[in-house]
């Protein structure tokens, strides 16, 4: 069985070897292509006789790799909209802040910023106001999510950094919103 085995390689690897020695002047990309699959046969011959499977090794991601990807995540879903003139968290953003919380409350050296915005109806001194009462409420929500208030900031921007240009209604809804930061 050992011959037959052995008989095998020797077949596959004759004609590789062949190939090599009749080349005149054989390119760098010819011989490593010719030893990758010497080394190939080899490695097959190698684990039917030993019963080894050949393979890939992962790398396991350190916490620090895996923080990282769950913030990137995050910060890809970020922002929370508001109806005009209120600053009460719809239903349908609950499992978003609940998401944040969760890696607020599992990471306690990371810092978020709320920034609360809206559109350019209102006073200036009005959409301040409506702007931080719609942070402060996002806020709320983390801290009965278990948040540590020494983890989130508030801000307010009312209409200032406006996110669509525009006096639509489209427009108006993309800039009633609040936007979790990390810091």
């Amino acid at each position: 069985m050992q011959l037959n085995k052995i008989m095998k390689g020797v077949f596959i690897a004759l004609p590789v070897v062949t190939l090599m020695a009749c080349s005149s002047s054989p390119s760098s990309s010819d011989a490593e292509k010719a030893r990758n699959e010497s080394a190939a046969s080899s490695q097959t011959s190698g684990s039917e006789n030993t019963g080894v499977e050949i393979g890939t090794v992962v790398q396991e991601k350190s916490p620090e790799e895996i923080r990282q990807e769950q913030k990137e995540a995050l910060m890809r879903n970020q922002i929370v909209y508001f109806d005009f003139d209120r600053s009460s968290v719809s239903s349908e953003f609950y499992s978003l802040l609940n998401e944040h919380a969760e890696f607020l409350r599992n990471n306690p050296s990371q810092r978020v910023t709320i920034e609360g915005h809206c559109d350019k109806r209102g006073t200036p001194e009005y959409n301040i106001a409506l702007g931080e009462r719609r942070a402060k409420s996002i806020e709320t929500f983390m801290q009965n999510a278990g948040v540590s208030a020494s983890q989130i900031s508030v801000v307010s921007y009312g209409e200032e950094k406006p996110v669509a240009m525009g006096d639509t209604e489209r427009a108006f809804k993309q800039n009633r919103r609040a936007v979790l930061v990390y810091n």
